[in-house]
């Protein structure tokens, strides 16, 4: 699968400070490894409804992460997916009499369009789900043999009969892998959550915790075998069926990025069960951890109330581009808030980050070309920031002074280093 086209990312004199990130799992902020080659999965979006505020915070906060890697010298490997085969697209098709692959790639080019304009840099491998399903049915095959996996018969539900053979993943099996390594997985690892916290939260993402024949509440879907009506492939030993969710980001992550690599991201609704199943899976197949860190963004909201598609209150990138809104100034409604705090859009935020752009743009217009000590200074300060946890609210403190001082005084220098910088570091063009 195509991804979008990146902007050219402006190089910075000097190099910035080996980035801290907060670790949801060590539940900590840890230096990350200098590394020649960063590698970097960020699950992506499943194309029903895209793209809203949340994914958008998401995307850019972790293209922060991309850009503070590259700007400490570091090369980048990034990953990112796309469901696109799940139950929410097939339910959204049949709901609006859309066939779910057109529905799938119309979503999926929106999506696109939104991190273009958003200067979000591109994965270097995108990934759709049904493209991966071969590397899925090699790896649930895999695991029936080494008897980590197993199958379940039919069972009636709401008067139908679902057949058998649905595979599901034994969570108990596969913590008793390698117990002794203290990087073994467990269940809850990533979540640092206990099995009466994640029972709820496991049947409200798609747990089926209640399925007649698992061996254990918590394991989950690999394989769904064929029904009528849905979208089918051929599974080999499987038999016709379509991947279940988190089995398709572990085989993406294993065929393109090292075992374990460095950090696995995406919003905080992310972390169990999708990544902390996935890491099971992970481990289940290598003996080895999926990644050696993992990061989560928080959830946006819409004026005081949760933002979902089944409220109905999204706040769409491509409409308030289609308004005229400058992705610019979206992206720094999205930087005034830290990647890890739920927040809520609003107005009032959107109009802050107008203003704080024009203001930008006045300064750097009133500045000469070339670097005077308070740009090497503002340099430094945003480097400082980022480097901490993404520290994006300080970061644009430090060039709101710079734009205030260079406007009170009429003058100043630095205009090219300071548009260089919000472009390379902040992902902000002006």
């Amino acid at each position: 699968m195509r991804a979008w086209k990146s902007a050219e990312v402006p190089q910075l004199p000097g190099k910035a400070p080996q980035p801290k990130l907060y670790d949801s799992a060590a539940q900590k902020i840890v230096e990350l490894e200098a590394e020649d080659t960063a590698s970097l999965y960020v699950c992506g979006i499943t194309p029903y409804d895209a793209t809203h505020m949340g994914h958008a915070s998401t995307y850019v906060a972790f293209d922060m992460l991309n850009r503070a890697w590259k700007d400490a010298g570091s090369d980048v490997v990034y990953v990112q997916n796309v469901t696109d085969v799940d139950d929410p697209l097939l339910e959204r098709a049949e709901a609006t009499g859309v066939d779910w692959r057109d529905l799938a790639e119309e979503q999926t080019d929106l999506f696109r369009a939104d991190m273009e304009a958003l200067n979000v840099i591109a994965p270097d491998h995108y990934m759709g789900a049904v493209e991966t399903i071969p590397l899925v049915v090699e790896a649930v095959e895999t695991l029936l043999e080494r008897g980590i996996a197993y199958r379940v018969e039919g069972f009636e539900k709401d008067g139908v009969q679902q057949p058998a053979g649905d595979v599901y993943f034994d969570v108990n099996r596969a913590a008793e892998i390698n117990a002794e390594d203290p990087e073994h997985w467990v269940l809850g690892q990533i979540c640092n959550l206990d099995r009466d916290a994640m029972y709820p939260i496991f049947a409200e993402r798609g747990g089926d915790p209640q399925r007649p024949g698992k061996r254990d509440p918590f394991d989950p879907l690999l394989w769904r075998v064929e029904r009528d009506g849905e979208p089918s492939w051929d599974g080999r030993s499987l038999g016709k069926g379509r991947p279940g969710w988190h089995i398709e980001c572990t085989t993406i992550a294993q065929k393109y990025l090292p075992a374990p690599f460095s950090v696995q991201a995406g919003g905080s609704d992310l972390q169990f069960p999708h990544h902390d199943m996935g890491a099971g899976h992970a481990y289940a197949l290598t003996g080895k951890p999926m990644a050696r860190h993992y990061a989560h963004a928080g959830m946006v909201g819409l004026d005081g109330e949760k933002m979902s598609k089944s409220l109905g209150n999204l706040v769409l990138v491509s409409k308030l581009r289609a308004q005229g809104v400058d992705p610019s100034a979206i992206r720094l409604a999205i930087l005034a808030n830290h990647y890890r705090d739920d927040w809520f859009w609003t107005d009032d935020i959107l109009e802050k980050a107008k203003t704080r752009l024009e203001v930008y743009r006045q300064a750097i217009g009133l500045a000469s070309a070339e670097t005077d000590e308070a740009a090497e200074a503002t340099l430094k300060t945003v480097r400082k920031f980022l480097a901490d946890d993404l520290n994006t609210l300080d970061a644009l403190s430090a060039l709101d002074d710079w734009a205030l001082s260079t406007l009170k005084n009429g003058r100043g220098g630095g205009a090219k280093l300071i548009t260089d910088l919000l472009n390379a570091r902040l992902g902000v063009i002006l």
